[in-house]
């Protein structure tokens, strides 16, 4: 299969549809792996790196759109690169159809076969794609909710870790999943030991209470279940 890897043009958005060992893994496998130049750049990843590694560079999104019989991205595709697509071509990307029925529309008149990484399951029901973007949307709330407090920022000044003689911070965490659990992580690695980063998980998650208890609990208020958020 020819598979190609375009630069994403969505704004900020600095990821790549592949890295050089899954090139690797693809092209041992018989594949033909296509890449625009450029894609990996605001990853850190050079052409070099994608050469070595076995891909094949090309100079446009066209050469990607046009050669390849699945495209592999990141972020959906946009309005510039509508005019790229054409029928029976595999779409392998995110694409959260729910809030863009212009693009639903666009995929189905042009006979796209769509494949949305966030629509992926395993048997047990868990979602793998998804997995990795709320793990990192946890370890970045507390990331992001210190520099908020932070007086230039409109905060109350307040160092999250403390410094002798001031009180330290505190974390309370609404919602013990994948998104809690990774933000719980990062608020106790954040914190004292002595310090309270508090998962406080909704009804729906208390399969996961005894998981975070013994996760937590020498180093965080015992994590209670809510009935209702108010």
């Amino acid at each position: 299969m020819i598979i190609g890897v375009p630069k994403e043009i969505k704004t900020e958005e600095y990821r790549v549809g592949i890295v050089p060992a899954g090139v690797r893994l693809l092209a041992a496998s018989g594949h033909r792996v296509l890449i625009e130049k450029s894609a990996g750049e605001g990853a850190g990843i050079s052409d070099r790196e994608f050469k070595a590694a076995g891909a094949h560079l090309v100079s446009s999104a066209a050469e990607v759109y046009g050669e390849a019989e699945l495209v592999m991205k990141v972020k959906e595709p946009l309005p510039p690169e509508y005019d790229l697509l054409r029928p029976g071509l595999i779409v392998y990307t995110y694409l959260h159809l729910a809030p863009a029925p212009e693009l639903a529309a666009i995929l189905l008149e042009k006979e796209i076969i769509g494949i949305a990484y966030e629509t992926i399951q395993l048997p047990d029901g868990s979602l793998p794609l998804l997995t990795p973007m709320s793990e990192i949307a946890g370890r970045m709330a507390v990331q992001v909710g210190a520099h908020y407090l932070e007086k230039t920022q409109g905060g109350r000044g307040v160092l999250l870790g403390g410094v002798p003689g001031v009180y330290r911070g505190q974390v309370t965490i609404l919602g013990g999943g994948v998104v809690g659990s990774n933000a719980a992580k990062i608020a106790v690695a954040r914190l004292s030991p002595h310090s309270s980063p508090t998962p406080t998980p909704s009804s729906v998650l208390c399969v996961n209470l005894t998981w975070l208890s013994a996760q937590f609990w020498s180093r965080a208020d015992e994590p209670q279940a809510l009935s209702a958020v108010k």
